[in-house]
């Protein structure tokens, strides 16, 4: 069953040129700098808040905060069906894979893959399936399997001979903190990714993702105004170097510092015991523009999408493939 659709990959560099494919999710952090008549300037100033945030997060041998940049590919992933007809191919995500240069050594460092993570799949489990679930049962229901089909599909990419020619490493995903959860800091403390906090309980993303095989630690670096939330697999704390981690950092922190101003360009810092919101008044914003409600919308119609050019032509084959799907050991 599995041998009916392979995966396969594309990227595309993430500069002041970049230009979204018509594959891509438009809602996507990156491809929403690259719309609109500032498109450029918007891409630049990116760039440059996130080569800043590094260089001074690595500030050793590096006295004037410019030793290093960094170099962002796009990772698009595509599932391929055997299968003759319309359809055979779809997006199904996209990461973003980092490159660290030394300008001072000329030495190019691998950073982290994944940072981003952007889903049509995940897309239509949010805007559409779970919505239309919670209305029949006229509550806030979540189907028993729900996220199931895209947590195994995405563990079947990262064991493919696709994923692992090209990485050598797990993806690490980093995203904002819940807006519906409460964080305390503790006592834990890393020298890149700053002090740890830890949630009252799990939210909806944080299990969804645990479909994927990923758990979840929050630390909010040093210089930051909150937690960013790491989804990973294996040991975050020492599998990565740190300039590894910084490049994550600074790149994930800039997207969230322009998407969700009220939070990651507060100018008071999160608290011992911390819950995130979108209401604060007191934060800097970037300049660069960003309509949080044109994305909200445009999720359901890429959800739709997702519905109309994947299940239904293909919704009975993964479905079977999900099913016959092992269960990884505990």
């Amino acid at each position: 069953m599995a041998n009916d659709f392979t995966f396969s990959i594309t990227t595309t560099r993430f500069d002041e040129d970049y230009s979204p494919t018509d594959s891509s999710r438009i809602t996507t952090n990156f491809a929403n700098l690259a719309r609109g008549e500032h498109r450029q300037q918007n891409l630049r100033n990116a760039l440059t808040m996130i080569d800043r945030r590094f260089n001074a997060l690595a500030h050793w041998d590096n006295p004037n905060r410019d030793r290093y940049t960094l170099e962002l590919d796009i990772v698009s992933v595509a599932l391929e069906f055997t299968a003759e007809g319309d359809d055979r191919a779809f997006p199904l995500l996209e990461v973003l894979d980092i490159q660290i240069v030394d300008r001072h050594t000329g030495r190019r460092h691998h950073g982290i893959v994944g940072n981003n993570f952007s889903s049509y799949v995940r897309d239509y489990d949010f805007s559409v399936l779970l919505p239309a679930a919670r209305d029949a049962s006229n509550g806030p229901a979540v189907p028993a399997d729900f996220g199931d089909l895209h947590g195994k599909l995405f563990e079947h990419f990262l064991a493919s001979p696709v994923y692992r020619e090209r990485f050598a490493m797990p993806p690490v995903i980093c995203i904002s903190v819940s807006t519906s959860r409460t964080y305390s800091r503790t006592e834990n403390h890393h020298p890149v990714l700053g002090v740890e906090y830890r949630q009252d309980d799990f939210s909806m993303t944080d299990e969804y993702f645990g479909k994927m095989g990923l758990r979840v630690r929050y630390f909010m670096p040093a210089g930051s105004s909150a937690p960013l939330a790491f989804y990973f697999r294996g040991d975050l704390l020492n599998d990565y170097s740190h300039l590894q981690l910084i490049g994550t950092i600074s790149t994930m922190e800039t997207f969230q510092k322009i998407y969700r101003p009220e939070i990651y360009g507060a100018n008071v810092p999160a608290a011992d015991v911390y819950r995130p919101s979108l209401e604060g008044q007191d934060f800097t914003p970037t300049q660069i523009a960003y309509d949080r409600v044109e994305r909200s919308e445009l999720a359901i119609t890429q959800g739709r999408y997702r519905e109309e050019h994947f299940m239904k032509p293909h919704g009975e084959i993964l479905e079977q493939w999900a099913a016959d799907y092992p269960v990884p050991a505990a």
